[in-house]
């Protein structure tokens, strides 16, 4: 197995940014989620109910955001003593907050009232304590530092789809980190730990999937394939803690390094059981 795509979400919710070398932080991969739109009050938005964030494209200068979507750009830099209190699901932090022109630029591009954050050196989240061991560090990602899918899973998932006569889907449905090839489908359930170019990583939850998978990640549009009712066939969860369909493992990183394409992807240890799935009738 080896490392197949990687990719960074500058701008959570916005467009991926496909890399061949990433820089991986005990906080996931360098440049990945550290900025998001958040309501007036500093809740988080996402695609969920802003599908128009697929269509922007962020890029990172320095401490500076670049966002271009649909032939209009911006460039929003952010001072460290502007700040805004965030929420995240049920997580606040502290962010640096770009400028009122640059947020009132981007409420007229969304039509409604936004701001831009930053997820700058002086802001702080942890997360999943429960579940890593320890709470870790974590950009403005749902809850982990990395999401890891596998190209085999992705294939049957689509066999699933074409059966039921829906178009097939791409991984950027999924938005990945680090994808991985392999030839069983499903086998990263089995995974505990993995080890891409020296860097360990455990996967240390499987990623439960919402209503963003069935968004075209270029237009926002819900077309094509419901990747939903797909995994809904043989991917329900039958835990309680983590409720829906699953898809890919989130990871959290036990130490730093650079991972490239085509780095060998090792399993160092595994787990006795697969996560427990409802079984249609």
């Amino acid at each position: 197995m080896q490392v197949e795509g990687l990719n960074i979400h500058p701008l959570k919710s916005g467009r991926a940014i496909p890399l061949e070398t990433a820089t991986v932080r005990i906080d996931g991969l360098a440049g990945d989620r550290r900025y998001m739109i958040v309501e007036p009050d500093g809740r988080f938005i996402t695609q969920r109910e802003l599908q128009a964030l697929a269509r922007v494209e962020a890029t990172a200068v320095g401490e500076s955001l670049h966002l271009e979507m649909d032939g209009r750009q911006l460039f929003a830099s952010f001072e460290p003593e502007d700040r805004l209190d965030v929420v995240i699901w049920d997580t606040p932090v502290n962010a640096a907050v770009a400028d009122p022109a640059v947020n009132e630029a981007l409420s007229e591009w969304f039509a409604r009232p936004v701001k831009l954050v930053h997820m700058d050196a002086l802001a702080r989240r942890a997360e999943g304590e429960a579940w890593a061991g320890s709470a870790a560090p974590v950009g403005f990602a749902d809850g982990f530092p990395v999401l890891v899918t596998t190209t085999a899973s992705l294939a049957d998932l689509n066999a699933t789809l074409t059966d039921k006569g829906q178009e097939p889907v791409g991984m950027d449905r999924f938005r990945t980190n680090i994808l991985v090839s392999s030839d069983e489908p499903w086998a990263e359930d089995l995974w505990e730990t993995i080890e891409v170019g020296g860097v360990v990583f455990d996967l240390v939850k499987p990623c439960a999937r919402c209503i963003m998978t069935t968004q075209d990640q270029t237009t926002g549009e819900r077309i094509g394939g419901n990747p939903i009712q797909g995994l809904a066939e043989k991917r329900m969860s039958a835990d309680r803690r983590v409720p829906g369909v699953l898809f890919g493992w989130n990871a959290v990183p036990r130490n730093e390094g650079e991972i490239r394409l085509g780095d060998p992807v090792r399993v160092t240890k595994t787990r006795t059981e697969r996560w427990p799935m409802k079984v249609r009738g």
